[in-house]
């Protein structure tokens, strides 16, 4: 038996892209990107530890001509992937929406929608039409202050529907999950002071995805 080809995390550093990049170790080689170079190192401690292996790819996903080097890198290398979590995310400050800042609102775009759109063009060649996209729903479009995070990741989120329902006979198949809250630091932005204890381990919280995410579990 062939091994699987690898699985690319995109938003690894963290949080459930982190907590996913290490499920998958025992199973996928695992391509982790995030922009911070510590994360990912000790994100690769621990796959290690476990005797997993992954390659680090500390990257920023706004960025179009290193996610172009780093699909062709894994074309050249493996020939595909089995496997895209997109956990990547810019969460701007909360704000009326009136007062936005141009700046964030414009990170917001280029990261949680612009670069979502060119990846999936850069990485559905390497999936092909066996291979799995996942992502990440999080609804906060029309809530007060979420001006910046709720529209652009509704966005992307749409983007996300088009494809699902464009490849459904076709491939590759199309995840978009919605994760239990979890106490990352996305979240403690946007809920400062918030009691912790009843909220989810992003660990716990990848070991429910992961059989949705391989096809281990029916959709709905």
């Amino acid at each position: 038996m062939t091994d699987p080809l690898p699985a690319l995390v995109t938003g690894a550093g963290r949080g459930l892209g982190a907590a996913l990049a290490e499920a998958l170790a025992p199973t996928h080689h695992v391509i982790a990107v995030a922009r911070t170079t510590g994360a990912l190192e000790e994100l690769d401690d621990r796959i290690q530890a476990a005797g997993g292996s992954a390659t680090l790819a500390p990257m920023d996903i706004g960025v179009a001509a290193a996610m172009q080097q780093l699909c062709r890198g894994i074309h050249d290398r493996w020939g595909g992937l089995s496997l895209w979590i997109h956990a990547a995310i810019h969460a701007a400050p909360l704000g009326p929406t009136s007062h936005l800042a141009e700046k964030d609102f414009e990170k917001s775009v280029a990261t949680n929608l612009a670069a979502t759109q060119r990846l999936i063009g850069y990485v559905a060649p390497l999936l092909g039409r066996e291979g799995t996209a996942v992502f990440f729903d999080d609804a906060r479009a029309g809530e007060k202050f979420f001006g910046h995070y709720g529209s652009t990741k509704a966005a992307q989120i749409a983007l996300a529907r088009s494809w699902q329902q464009e490849t459904e006979r076709t491939g590759p198949r199309v995840e978009i999950l919605t994760p239990e809250a979890m106490p990352t630091s996305l979240r403690g932005r946007f809920f400062p002071g918030e009691d912790r204890t009843a909220l989810a381990d992003p660990r716990a919280e990848a070991a429910r995805l992961l059989p949705r995410i391989l096809g281990a579990t029916p959709r709905g």
